[in-house]
């Protein structure tokens, strides 16, 4: 599940810098108050609150144990019923039929998606950190620096860190948006659900052509049930593929059973007759019905901010605005992962990335930030991957990874089957790569090319014969860059 905010060549102009603050005084202060009132707080004298139980909170925990700060210092307070975990799995192998290997917890608890330790509700008793599970935040008194759960608890912060990522983008209720068998996935109770329909599925209706539509549908696949998907844009995952590449992927999927309808509006979805208020078909602008029992959306997220507007929103991407240590404008507040508008320092840009990888990083600044001398402001690169077809059996398993800046012209190279790649030239430099099915060496190779940029002749790569070919030839351009 990835996606930046607006488009990704879309330029926006940097944040205002907010002021330093200094950080050690200003902890030790607010120390010395939880000390004399603690006892009447939820959290007893936690001086660091993550609120948020995504990818995010479980790698700035992490951080904190690496720097001894956790052990009876931090709370993490979060609206899952389960510690954090890895979220992309939830729309690829989590959906996976009984008979090919589906993942399950704790096989996938946060940090095992970057070859961390796995991180159970177990890891966290052992370092001490409070989790307080089921109870989202529901208010915060920034001049008190109390926080209000949904079941009344009052939590004290020294140090608030937001984790809240994003809430998935639904159907209105008065177009079937909340019929029985109509399916949103943001977290694991959202799977489970869907994973229950699937068993008793036949039809399947996926809305949307983005990372969600298609590993959800690639996931159906598995299950042989017949499966379409349904999309406004004119080709799969718009904002990235160009409609060459994007043709490559509708024809694998064609191949797999997956019918698609592309340019579709859907006016809405229809209940069954017999009045058990459940799903029975959706219904395109054009008046032609999809009979369908189970229906996925996908159509993208918006920034879970709940309680924390003031904090200060962006105009331009969404989120809470924060610099390049992940401080908003309210000092000892801090915003991490999705529903973070950070400087994309690369691009000179405010940008939003919901992307595990910036989950992960922009966490560990953070937290290094926080409790360190770190000055550093965060140097993200964009990073975005899918894996499809995976299942056992599938003779053709997909994994690509896209590093960059979709900007400029694009040349094709490769056809598809073993391997393709997509470069993006901007005035005579390489700006982005997409890789698909490449070894471990060349996919090492993009992020060095998407950061060092190099002047590349684009003739010359439109001649190249193979993929390994044009890889050969920009690993050469890399040899100019003073």
């Amino acid at each position: 599940m990835a996606a930046i905010a607006n488009s990704l060549s879309l330029k926006h102009t940097l944040a205002t810098r907010f002021p330093l603050t200094t950080t050690r005084t200003r902890l030790s202060s607010t120390s010395r108050t939880f000390h004399r009132c603690y006892a009447s707080y939820a959290n007893e004298n936690r001086e660091y609150v993550i609120v948020g139980g995504g990818n995010a909170a479980g790698y700035a925990a992490r951080t904190f144990v690496e720097h001894g700060v956790a052990d009876g210092r931090l709370c993490i307070v979060t609206k899952e019923a389960v510690a954090p975990y890895e979220r992309p799995a939830l729309t690829k192998a989590y959906l996976f039929p009984p008979d090919k290997n589906p993942a399950r917890l704790p096989g996938f608890h946060t940090c095992v998606g970057s070859g961390g330790e796995r991180q159970t509700p177990e890891w966290y008793k052992e370092k001490g950190i409070e989790t307080l599970y089921e109870d989202p935040v529901e208010n915060i008194d920034i001049e008190k620096q109390t926080l209000t759960t949904s079941s009344g608890k009052l939590l004290k912060y020294g140090s608030l860190i937001i984790a809240t990522g994003c809430t998935s983008s639904r159907f209105p209720e008065k177009i079937g948006g909340n019929l029985d068998g109509v399916h949103y996935i943001r977290d694991i109770a959202d799977a489970d659900a869907l994973v229950s329909s699937l068993e008793k599925a036949k039809k399947v209706v996926v809305v949307g052509g983005g990372y969600i539509g298609m590993e959800i549908a690639a996931a159906a696949v598995a299950w042989k049930l017949d499966t379409t998907i349904i999309f406004p844009d004119d080709h799969f995952l718009q904002r990235l593929f160009t409609p060459s590449l994007a043709r490559r992927y509708e024809e694998l999927y064609q191949k797999n059973g997956v019918k698609i309808l592309k340019g579709a509006s859907i006016k809405n979805l229809e209940a069954s007759s017999n009045g058990n208020g459940r799903v029975a078909a959706v219904k395109l602008e054009d008046g032609s019905i999809v009979e369908a029992d189970t229906v996925i959306i996908g159509i993208g997220a918006k920034p879970a901010v709940g309680p924390f507007e003031r904090l200060g929103l962006n105009t331009d991407v969404g989120g809470i605005q924060v610099d390049g240590q992940f401080r908003t404008s309210i000092p000892g507040i801090f915003a991490v992962g999705d529903v973070a508008a950070f400087p994309l320092k690369i691009y000179n840009r405010v940008a939003r990335v919901e992307h595990v990888d910036h989950a992960r990083r922009s966490a560990q600044h953070c937290v290094k930030a926080l409790l360190s001398a770190q000055t550093n402001t965060y140097d993200y690169l964009p990073y975005f991957y899918s894996r499809v077809f995976e299942y056992e059996g599938n003779t053709r398993k997909v994994w690509w990874q896209f590093f960059g800046d979709n900007v400029g012209e694009t040349v094709e190279i490769g056809n598809f089957d073993p391997k393709i790649a997509t470069f993006w030239i901007e005035s005579g430099k390489l700006k982005g790569v997409l890789l698909e099915s490449g070894s471990a060496e060349e996919f090492q190779l993009l992020p060095e090319l998407a950061r060092k940029q190099p002047s590349i002749d684009k003739a010359k790569l439109e001649s190249a014969t193979s993929v390994e070919e044009a890889l050969d030839i920009a690993r050469r351009s890399l040899q100019a860059v003073v």
